[in-house]
């Protein structure tokens, strides 16, 4: 199956600044998509569409991180640059702290841009063959305790750490180190790869399971 090639998405409220986005990257002769909103851009995307966003921290609606948020939970790894105000800066501190991949403040350099989408492209595209590897994955979740097993089921489910406590009764630092080790022995830089990861084996065992019962 041939994959789709690399696109780069803009989701900007302001019209010119989309507009002058997509002719910066059809400039160098990269598929670009532009979006007005996150509300526009999340049902038209699939996490199995490689690339990487360049996305404006601050919209009306759903802003930059919440988009973030959700891209998280589907599992879609596609590195995340924001672009913000001056204002902005500590919510794309925040952004970083959630898996974002950089983040640049305006008024900004074309070129500085596209060193840093060259750069998220590549990044992505090392991941996607890393993820493609669905042996390494099970053998990394074998070695992960029964507790650690439950922490990672519940945190790709989207619940906080204080959750997650609370479900398990234990306390939120016990949970903070169980998903430290989670993610170190998953070897996953984000939540999106923990989810992409148990999406790839469920799929799989799905794949499996309906082979078997048309037999």
């Amino acid at each position: 199956m041939k994959m789709a090639p690399p696109t780069v998405f803009v989701i900007d409220d302001d019209d010119a600044v989309r507009g002058s986005l997509k002719l910066l990257f059809k400039s160098i002769n990269l598929p670009v998509g532009v979006f007005a909103s996150a509300q526009e851009f999340l049902p038209r995307y699939s996490a199995d569409q490689p690339g990487c966003l360049v996305v404006d921290v601050r919209m009306p609606g759903m802003s930059g991180l919440e988009l973030q948020q959700q891209l998280n939970l589907r599992g879609a790894m596609i590195p995340v640059i924001f672009i913000t105000g001056h204002g902005d800066i500590s919510m794309a501190v925040e952004a970083m702290q959630h898996g974002a991949f950089d983040f640049l403040s305006k008024p900004f350099r074309d070129q500085d841009l596209i060193d840093r989408v060259q750069r998220a492209l590549e990044k992505d595209a090392v991941n996607r063959r890393a993820f493609g590897r669905s042996d390494s994955i099970r053998e990394r979740l074998q070695s992960l305790t029964p507790r650690e097993r439950e922490v990672l089921e519940l945190v790709t489910n989207g619940k906080p750490n204080k959750v997650v406590a609370a479900d398990l009764g234990v306390s939120q630092r016990t949970v903070e180190i169980h998903r430290a080790r989670v993610m170190e022995k998953m070897q996953a830089n984000s939540l999106a790869q923990l989810v992409r990861m148990t999406l790839a084996l469920s799929g799989e065992s799905g794949a499996r399971q309906g082979h078997s019962d048309s037999r």
